[in-house]
């Protein structure tokens, strides 16, 4: 049962603590702690989990894909254990933002694969799974990140609408747009046949 009762002040705090927690740049913070350079002067620039690899250092990509990941949840997790579900939708949403858009970094953040993932999995873990597991077989299938994220995000509110958790479908859906967003040029490269591939270091 909710600690705390629901309310526009309980929402919007939790807002606040989603995305505070959602940008924790730990792509940057592993590179550096781990010797690995700058990350906005490796590959893409990116600061997410894609982008270490690029590095050559599998574990400090894999720690990255799990800790970004690991945010979304927390995030979804805590507010839905002190408030409730309203909570951890919004707590979601500030999250995802946060790690798109981290203050701290000048508004440039990731593009919120991993936290997207690690928000589906905490929020509603049947359609987690299933969006983790069109991930990878598309990854496989393409050996495209970026490809494989936005068939990921396309098909998530359908898999919401299957398992029947139709109430999270419009923040699954504007989540998906954001994330589309943030793949524009990813989108260009991809129809122009010049995206890097998974492991790809230039």
């Amino acid at each position: 049962m909710p600690l705390i009762e629901s309310s526009f002040g309980v929402l919007l705090l939790w807002a606040v603590i989603g995305y505070g927690l959602g940008a924790i740049p730990f792509g940057m913070v592993l590179a550096r702690v781990m010797g690995l350079g700058n990350l906005r002067e490796i590959g893409s620039g990116n600061i997410g989990a894609t982008n270490v690899l690029r590095t050559g250092n599998k574990a400090a990509a894999a720690l990255t894909l799990l800790l970004d990941g690991g945010k979304g949840a927390v995030a979804v997790l805590l507010a839905r254990a002190f408030v409730g579900e309203d909570a951890a939708q919004v707590a979601a949403l500030g999250a995802f933002l946060g790690h798109c858009y981290p203050v701290w970094l000048g508004f440039r953040g990731g593009k919120g694969v991993a936290t997207f993932l690690g928000i589906l999995l905490a929020l509603a873990w049947p359609v987690g799974i299933a969006s983790c597991i069109t991930w990878l077989a598309t990854a496989w299938l393409t050996r495209i990140s970026s490809k494989a994220a936005i068939v990921a995000a396309a098909l998530s509110t359908g898999w919401m609408l299957v398992f029947g958790y139709g109430s999270a479908m419009v923040l699954g859906f504007v989540l998906t747009l954001v994330l589309f967003w943030r793949h524009r040029s990813n989108i260009v490269r991809i129809k122009a046949g010049t995206e890097p591939r998974i492991g790809q270091k230039d």
